[in-house]
């Protein structure tokens, strides 16, 4: 599913502490005000160098990264609503940290892309209880991908 990267044995373990250095001081420092739309188009390319066919490998995948665990809550003809948990987010949403969370959102909006053909966006919100991300996929069946 993965290009065989879920099988890369790493020795030790990845910290909490180092992936937040990267993702929430790094590129927020490097990206500035343009990280969230540079964030999310980087979760489009993501997604491109991982296409899944299914939902449930989507949901697979983003176990694997560790971004989280994501839930289907509802699904409609043109749109999907789902929450994304985990102790990471838990953790932000307690210390008060400002995260985004658009490479997920990219990410999702590809991969749905991809599955059924249609141009998709992910929008994006935070749970008032902080413990999860709630995101918003929605599509138009009338606007289809045109392919070079």
């Amino acid at each position: 599913m993965t290009n065989g990267i879920e099988n890369l044995n790493i020795p030790g373990n990845i910290s909490g502490f180092g992936y937040e250095l990267i993702r929430n001081d790094l590129l927020n420092d490097l990206l500035g005000k343009e990280q969230n739309d540079i964030l999310y188009w980087a979760g489009k390319m993501i997604a491109r160098k991982y296409p899944l066919a299914t939902f449930e490998e989507i949901i697979e995948f983003f176990d694997q990264a560790g971004w989280g665990t994501l839930t289907v809550e509802e699904e409609k003809k043109q749109e999907v609503h789902l929450t994304l948990s985990s102790e990471l987010i838990t953790y932000r949403n307690q210390q008060k940290k400002n995260v985004s969370y658009q490479l997920e959102a990219g990410f999702l909006a590809m991969q749905i892309e991809q599955q059924i053909d249609v141009i998709a966006e992910t929008y994006e919100e935070q749970s008032k209880r902080g413990d999860k991300v709630k995101f918003q996929v929605k599509w138009d069946l009338k606007d289809p991908i045109t392919r070079r």
